[in-house]
């Protein structure tokens, strides 16, 4: 697969991107495909820093993604959407890590706790 121009797709499209993308990184932490997981973090990591650099930062699209059926999708739309729309994505790392679906409720509830202690500071 060769590697998507972000920069010409539209914001729509990055979100249905980051979906497919976070999925795949799931498959690939059930299956203990660390390095695969590593490769999709960074290409997750690249969509997130494509929509922060649009006007009025549009990672607040992923907040569409808040009732996705993949746990993963959520969790990580979640985390990427402190920094814009604090209160709703809180309440959404909230949902993930009282629903004991782990990893991604330990995940959660490890962010809720450096995000409590000042560790963690959305960007």
């Amino acid at each position: 697969m060769s590697k998507p121009d972000l920069h010409g797709m539209a914001t729509p499209d990055l979100v249905a991107l980051f979906a497919k993308v976070t999925v795949d990184q799931d498959e690939a932490l059930l299956g203990n495909q660390i390095a695969k997981f590593n490769r999709l973090y960074g290409v997750m990591a690249e969509i997130a820093d494509e929509l922060k650099s649009r006007d009025g930062d549009q990672r607040t699209a992923l907040l569409s993604l808040f009732e996705y059926p993949n746990m993963q999708v959520r969790l990580q739309a979640a985390k990427l959407t402190l920094a814009v729309a604090p209160v709703e994505a809180r309440r959404q790392l909230e949902a993930i890590a009282s629903s004991k679906w782990f990893p991604q409720a330990g995940d959660a509830g490890m962010c809720l706790s450096f995000l409590d202690d000042g560790t963690f500071k959305p960007k």
